[in-house]
């Protein structure tokens, strides 16, 4: 794959659709772009694809839902990858509320997107989707600290923007079919682009975190950058706990970088 390539809408949990897509790093793997439907009975968008793919993702959220039926637009965070289609979705669902918190419409404003439709999520708050509730939820990791997750109360879905993420060497389905040290091998280096942060953090402090997860037992996790992890929520955990033991997470250095804009095979990764 040599540039970003959608895949389209696919069920991955009950009430449920994600609009996938990836994109390629070069000498890194393949990095999963995931946003997703929420079929509530006030219907949830999260997060708006790759900015680059706007065209092919308005046609995928088209065969997913008509736009005009969105309630809530759900941003986890301000990055370019998940507000890509955000201004073409605006002009389509007015009745759609963006929901954020104060750090977030504030970025928003920098980069002059209409904020009208903003609906601030307050701490202790929480979205009535009518048939369901989405409780905000911060993530385990995040690289932008506006960022909001959530948990589903009526399909008890866990929403993790891009904590979790995983750089993969060919596509999957789920999560499940990434071989476990594979796993691995696309979530240390994942952690130390996105949340370098990470390789400092007190160990039992960060289990106690994944252990709420655990304890939470979700029955999928989704997020923007693996794919939809269902009955492997442990080794999901297991994977980026056993990164973050190994200390300074490893990184692409300036050598590497350079490489990669040269267009050579990358050195390994400094450790």
């Amino acid at each position: 794959m040599e540039a970003p390539t959608m895949f389209g809408p696919q069920t991955v949990a009950p009430d449920t659709t994600a609009i996938v897509s990836y994109s390629p790093l070069p000498g890194l793997g393949l990095l999963p772009v995931n946003s997703f439907v929420i079929h509530a009975a006030e219907p949830v968008l999260v997060d708006t694809g790759l900015p680059m793919l706007k065209d092919e993702y308005m046609k995928a959220l088209g065969a997913v839902i008509d736009p005009a039926d969105l309630r809530w637009i759900w941003l986890s965070h301000m990055d370019a990858d998940h507000l890509g289609s955000l201004e073409a979705i605006q002009a389509l669902a007015p009745k759609a509320k963006i929901v954020t918190n104060f750090l977030g419409m504030a970025k928003m404003m920098l980069r002059s997107f209409d904020v009208s439709q903003v609906h601030l999520l307050e701490p202790g708050g929480h979205i009535d989707a009518g048939d369901r509730k989405l409780v905000p939820l911060k993530p385990a990791y995040f690289d932008a600290p506006e960022t909001v997750g959530f948990f589903d109360t009526k399909t008890r879905v866990l929403f993790s923007a891009d904590a979790f993420g995983c750089l993969m060497q060919e596509t999957a389905a789920e999560a499940a079919d990434i071989p476990e040290e594979a796993m691995f091998d696309g979530m240390a280096p994942w952690a130390a682009i996105d949340a370098p942060w990470l390789g400092m953090v007190d160990r039992q402090v960060f289990g106690r975190v994944l252990a709420d997860i655990e304890r939470l037992d979700p029955s999928a996790i989704i997020a923007g950058h693996l794919p939809v992890a269902r009955g492997v929520t442990k080794r999901v955990l297991a994977s980026v706990d056993a990164a973050v033991g190994g200390g300074r997470i490893a990184a692409p250095d300036r050598e590497t970088i350079e490489a990669l804009l040269a267009g050579a095979p990358p050195p390994a990764l400094a450790a």
